[in-house]
């Protein structure tokens, strides 16, 4: 026993060398990443990254990094007792074995690895992925990885997407308005001096509420008349600012109508 690891000290010394390589280059990825994305960016003398792209590309570097790591650390190793042509045959029969057997996790790597050079989706961005072999998933993204998506749904849970899977993407985040849309439920006897009436409103609420982009549209969804027929004010507010902008708008409009002596019909 003591022959045995005296003849072959050196490539245990190696093979521990190059384990704790392994080690402290998986621990310094994410750092790495980070310096790695700056540059990057300086070299293509783009516009500024934001904060999210910039965690969702240190994400996916950092992914890329620990692989390679890895996989040149255990080529080295492998390469102290096996022949380079033997290796680099083995390499390469085992890729092919690989590739058929574990499609979906190369599909996974590979659609990782196209998230760097497509901004589809970036961490902290709310989304939603149509088509999984689960469902459909919508929340917040919480982490990029290079095989892998995290999101948190609006419950709390938190959803591992393969990124192989990833075909159709909804993204809530990068929308340039949003919908505050409303309906009215009018007398029919009223509804020829409501109409002028709230085209009139809808021109001035574009100075009375900040958040409406422009005037909105008067629509009949139904097309149903009767005694009181509905009427849908379809208005764009800025990305986000719907649900806020909504109560002052119905204010708005319930006070011109009452103004007007127009009632709503119950």
């Amino acid at each position: 026993m003591i022959t045995f690891f005296t003849d072959y000290w050196q490539d245990w010394l190696i093979v521990g060398v190059v384990l704790l390589a392994i080690w402290v280059g998986y621990r310094l990825s994410w750092r790495m990443a980070g310096h790695l994305t700056q540059f990057g960016h300086w070299a293509m003398r783009r516009r500024p990254l934001s904060v999210e792209r910039q965690n969702t590309l240190r994400g996916l570097f950092s992914g890329l990094i620990r692989f390679m790591v890895i996989a040149a650390g255990l080529f080295i190793i492998l390469s102290r007792y096996i022949e380079a042509n033997t290796l680099i045959w083995m390499a390469g029969l085992f890729s092919a074995a690989f590739g058929l057997g574990a499609r979906p996790l190369v599909s996974d790597f590979l659609s990782g690895i196209s998230f760097m050079f497509e901004n589809t989706f970036d961490v902290n961005e709310k989304v939603e992925f149509v088509g999984l072999s689960g469902g459909s998933v919508e929340g917040v993204i919480e982490s990029v990885r290079l095989r892998t998506t995290l999101v948190r749904s609006p419950q709390g849970e938190l959803f591992t997407v393969p990124n192989g899977e990833v075909r159709v993407v909804r993204n809530f985040s990068r929308g340039k308005f949003s919908t505050a849309d409303i309906t009215l439920k009018l007398a029919a006897a009223d509804l020829a001096r409501a109409l002028p009436l709230l085209e009139e409103l809808g021109h001035e609420a574009v100075t009375i509420l900040p958040n409406l982009l422009e005037p909105w549209l008067i629509l009949s969804v139904s097309g149903e008349m009767g005694n009181h027929t509905e009427l849908t004010l379809a208005t764009k507010a800025r990305f986000g600012r719907a649900a806020e902008m909504r109560p002052r708008l119905l204010s708005l409009v319930q006070e011109r109508l009452e103004d007007a002596g127009i009632a709503l019909v119950d």
